[in-house]
Parts: structure tokens; C-alpha cells; sequence
């Protein structure tokens, strides 16, 4: 099992919807974020993508000197740069990073953002011109390895002896990851990228895309891995946690919520779509469950404000586990979290669920190199003892 954290590059704070509570965008504050990710050993960083977000591979680049181990999961954006040159990007950035480099192919589902962008294809399109960038995009880097060129002529995109001289250091190229929830995005997925990944969706409905996406792959004979992007709020009782949660969105107003569903409404995107229908805008500030908590332990209450990922695993650390291992059983083994504010939710995450959870990445965690007492010492003399798990 792999856990991936989140670089809140469109800003960050302790409630939604409202300035109160808010924190500088700044690289200071990423760096501190993607530090504290490496050292308390998750497998990497997922950078997002679009105008309300600074430049992800920019970010991700700023970041490699202050990390050890940390992977960073950057986008692609077809439309926006030609697949050579991100393949150059990509190639580099791998390079310098000693192989860190993870990446996230993203089609995009809302029209006037891509509008500005010069993105004026329809869904479908997208969806074409998608899936020839990522072939043209893989080839040039495998090919690199031992210096071959790569032709190709598509209906949206095409190259002539498109050359990589200097490989990533991944082979045959950095991992593709990959989320959609269309038939046309379960196609591409199956057929071209490594890891497919869902928003939160109740288990169910996650089993239903793994199954088709996994299907489909089989009939061009490959597998790939499956993963889940989820927000979490964990505590250590159930009831914390649920009153953690409805001070995240206490803030929030009417006016809000409506502006912000009717900008979704306008978007594209399936998995939008998909997002939307698990609350419909329902908001009970008595009881914020009510209606919000989809499945056991998932809550859609983040959604309300929040585009994309609008799900949440809420409870204590054993209930966030079993949560987990439930998606896990269902063929998922990438889990992209995050949680508000960020700083802070990554190491309580760490410390309450990363013990309950098969993780590689603890392994090097438990024999640090600096050895001595852990947690802060008692009266001077005496090292706390041991947490009992």
C-alpha cells in the first residue's frame, strides 16, 4: 500500500469557503508541507494543476533539494505544451530528482478555464487528443533509452523523429497515472497509463469503474494498478473527528454553496458530475451526516465548496483504516490523501492510521539513522515509554 499526501498549491486553511483561518500560498509553506511528507514516510506529493494552482512542475522542481525520498506526482496537460517538449520536462525533472518523478495525465473539464488556457476542444475531443499526446509522450521517453526517434501523425497531434537525449532515469519512462470516470477515460486508462485513479466515491461504485477499467485493460493484455483520492479527517475518537469536521465547513454560507455548485454544473467532467449527485448541495447545519455520509465513514460534505476530490474518510484511526483496507480489498493500492490544514492533518495521519496500515515505506522509518530516545523526555531523566498500539 502506497500513501500519497497533497501540496495545497491553490491555498490552504482551516475552514472552506472563507479567508478566517487561511494561509499563505507560498513556498515556504509547501516546502514545510513536503518535508514534513518525506520524513514521516509517505511514498510522495500530489502537485495539482490549473489556474487557481501555481505551476505544478515548477513547484514539484523547488522541492527536490529539500526532500529525500518524496515522489511528486505532477500533471500533464494536453493542449497546453506538446508532448515532446514534456517529455524533455519529464526526462529532466526525473534526472535531477534521482527518479522521484511520478505523473498525473490530466484531460481537464472545465470549459472556460481551458478556454483561457487556448483549450477549445469538446469532451470527446479532449479525450482524442489525450490519448495521442500520452502515446507520443511515452514513446519518445522509452525510445530514448537507446536512442531511437519516434513518428507519428494523429488527428490532433503529430511529430517527426521526435528525440530524447538524455533518458529519465525511470525505465521505460516515469509512472502514468491517470482519473476519469467516462467510458472514454476508462478506454485510455486501459489501454495506456500504469495507475488509474477514482475520486472517493462509496465502495461500491469504486468496485463497478475497477472492474470495467480492468476489464478493458485485459483485452489489450495489460494490468495496471488502481488508486483513490480522498480527503481525511481522523481523530482519536469518532466523535472529534465528526466534530472536526463540521467545524471545516462552519463557516460556510447558502450563497456559497450555490455559487459554487453552479459552477460545477457548468463543467464537463463526468467524475464532476459523479461528485455532485453524492450530496446535491444538501447541507443540514444541525447534523452535518445527514445526508453528507454517504457510506460508512464517507463523508461528501467537502464537495459542497470544493471541485474535484469532494469526499472525505472521517472517524477514529481504527475506523480510517478498516476504511482503507475496504478500498484496498477492492484492488486499490495508491491512496492520494490530504486534509485541512494540511501541516498539520499530514502528521496526524501519520501517527494515528500509518501504524495500523501495511506500509512499506515504515520499514525505513523504524531504524532511523539518528538513534536515541523518542518523544519529548520526562523530568529531565527519564524516555517515555513505548506507545502501545
Amino acid at each position: 500500500m502506497k500513501i500519497l499526501w497533497f501540496i495545497p498549491t491553490h491555498g490552504d486553511s482551516r475552514y472552506l469557503g472563507t479567508s478566517k483561518g487561511a494561509r499563505v500560498a507560498d513556498h515556504a509553506y509547501f516546502k514545510q508541507i513536503a518535508v514534513a511528507a518525506d520524513s514521516l514516510g509517505y511514498e510522495g506529493v500530489l502537485i495539482p494543476t490549473g489556474r487557481s494552482c501555481e505551476d505544478s512542475w515548477i513547484v514539484a522542481a523547488s522541492l527536490v533539494d529539500a526532500t529525500r525520498r518524496l515522489k511528486f506526482l505532477v500533471a500533464l496537460r494536453p493542449g497546453l505544451v506538446q508532448p515532446a517538449q514534456s517529455a524533455r520536462m519529464a526526462a529532466t525533472l526525473d534526472r535531477l530528482s534521482g527518479g522521484r518523478l511520478l505523473v498525473n495525465l490530466v484531460t481537464g473539464g472545465d470549459a472556460e478555464e481551458l478556454a483561457g488556457d487556448g483549450q477549445f476542444l469538446d469532451h470527446a475531443a479532449r479525450y482524442e487528443e489525450s490519448a495521442e499526446f500520452i502515446r507520443i509522450w511515452r514513446e519518445i521517453l522509452a525510445r530514448s533509452h537507446d536512442g531511437g526517434s519516434f513518428y507519428y501523425e494523429g488527428r490532433h497531434l503529430r511529430v517527426k523523429g521526435a528525440r530524447l537525449l538524455y533518458p529519465p532515469l525511470q525505465r521505460p519512462y516515469p509512472p502514468v497515472f491517470f482519473g476519469g470516470s467516462s467510458d472514454a477515460a476508462h478506454a485510455l486508462a486501459a489501454e495506456q497509463v500504469d495507475t488509474y485513479l477514482t475520486w472517493g466515491e462509496p465502495p461500491a461504485a469504486v468496485a463497478a469503474k475497477v472492474a470495467d477499467v480492468r476489464q478493458r485493460a485485459a483485452r489489450h493484455g495489460r494490468s495496471l494498478g488502481f488508486g483513490i483520492r480522498l480527503h481525511v479527517i481522523v481523530r482519536e475518537t469518532e466523535d472529534e473527528a465528526w466534530r472536526a469536521a463540521a467545524e471545516l465547513v462552519s463557516e460556510l454560507d447558502d450563497e456559497t454553496i450555490a455559487a459554487a455548485q453552479a459552477r460545477y454544473a457548468q463543467m464537463d467532467s463526468v467524475g464532476q458530475r459523479r461528485m455532485a449527485e453524492l450530496h446535491r448541495g444538501r447541507f443540514n447545519r444541525a447534523d452535518i451526516r445527514d445526508g453528507l455520509e454517504i457510506a460508512p465513514n464517507l463523508w461528501a460534505g467537502v464537495g459542497l465548496v470544493r471541485g474535484g476530490a469532494g469526499t472525505a474518510l472521517v472517524g477514529n484511526p481504527q475506523q480510517v483504516a478498516e476504511r482503507i483496507q475496504e478500498y484496498a480489498a477492492l484492488g486499490l493500492d495508491t491512496f492520494v490523501l490530504s486534509g485541512y490544514p494540511h501541516l498539520e492533518e499530514a502528521h496526524r495521519f501519520a501517527e494515528l492510521v500509518f501504524p495500523l496500515l501495511p506500509l512499506a515505506t515504515r520499514e525505513g522509518l523504524a531504524a532511523p539513522a539518528v538513534t536515541g530516545p523518542f518523544g519529548e523526555i520526562v523530568a529531565n531523566s527519564y524516555a517515555p515509554r513505548a506507545a502501545q498500539r
